[in-house]
Formats: structure tokens, sequence, C-alpha cells
């Protein structure tokens, strides 16, 4: 596949999962909200509104700090955006592609709460644990981070990271080149 038509479908999934987060956060105003939680698994698992929204981090953490989240999320997207414009079309690559795409969806769903909102829409509850309430774009960005890490761990090579690298320092002298 052409780098092109690559990054057209990077878009695409993109857009798809910034869809499906943003309409699982529809669903929770318009179902959830000053209403009793959904049982999904009794005594586990619940669709439950979070009253007045998170206008935090991860466990509410910096509350109310919503310009700092946006810097912080505009900035990530923005490397990740890179990134997927410099990684090799090389079929090692293509997993790690996949996560980035799946954390760039998940940033910029949150910041559409944020910017739009001034606070993150939470509805999902896990009981069993009293865990933090959160949404499905906090999952995209979750479990594709701890597999990046994995990756990056247990799978990637020495000539991996030198071949990212060496793609990067070619991509930037080419940029050079242009100017």
């Amino acid at each position: 596949m052409n780098k092109k038509l690559r990054l057209l479908a990077d878009l695409i999934a993109v857009m798809i999962l910034v869809a499906i987060d943003q309409l699982t956060k529809s669903y929770a105003v318009n179902s959830l909200k000053d209403k009793t939680p959904v049982i999904l698994i009794r005594g586990v698992l619940q669709l439950y509104y979070l009253p007045n929204g998170n206008t935090g981090a991860a466990f509410g953490i910096l509350s109310g700090h919503r310009v700092l989240f946006l810097l912080i999320a505009t900035l990530v997207v923005g490397v990740i955006v890179y990134a997927l414009i410099s990684i090799p079309d090389q079929k090692r690559f293509v997993i790690l592609r996949v996560l980035l795409v799946f954390i760039a969806a998940g940033g910029i769903g949150n910041m559409i709460d944020r910017f739009m909102l001034g606070y993150v829409i939470d509805f999902i509850y896990f009981y069993l644990i009293n865990f933090p309430i959160f949404n499905v774009a906090d999952c995209y960005v979750t479990v594709a981070t701890i597999s990046v890490a994995l990756l990056i761990l247990f799978r990637y090579k020495d000539e991996d990271f030198k071949l990212l690298e060496k793609e990067l320092k070619f991509k930037k002298k080419r940029e050079q080149d242009n100017e």
C-alpha cells in the first residue's frame, strides 16, 4: 500500500473510532444521565453516568485544568501523526501503527468533550473493584499504550529501533532539503 493510502486508512480508522466513542457518550447522556445504573454483570460491571463529568485526568488528578489537557492532547496527537507519517511500510510495524491510531482516537475523543463541554463524559464502571468511572476513549488509550509498552519490551529488537531512527532522520533531512 502506498504511503498516502496508508495515511488515508489511518485517518478513516481514527474517524470511525472517534465516532464510536462519541456515539457511546451520546448514549450515556441520553440514556444514563439522572437514571439508575444499567447492570451489565451484577456486582461487576455497570453503565453509570458520572454526574458533573470528569474535569481531571485519570483518577481525577489535576481536576479543572482544561487548557492544559487540551494542549497535552494536541501535542500527543501531533506526535502520533508525525510517527504515522514516518513509520516505515513494513509488516513488523503494522501493529504499532494500529495501536497509535487507537491512542490518537482516544485522545481526540476526550479532547472533543473537553473542548465542547469543559469535561469528559464517563460512564463505564467496574463496580467489583470500585475502579474509577471511564469511557471508550479511555479504553482505547489505556489498552493501546500498555500494548505499545509490551511491544517495545518484548517484540521489537535493536534493529527495529535503528530502522525507525534512520527513517526519522531521513524524513527530517528530506524536510530540510525541501525548505
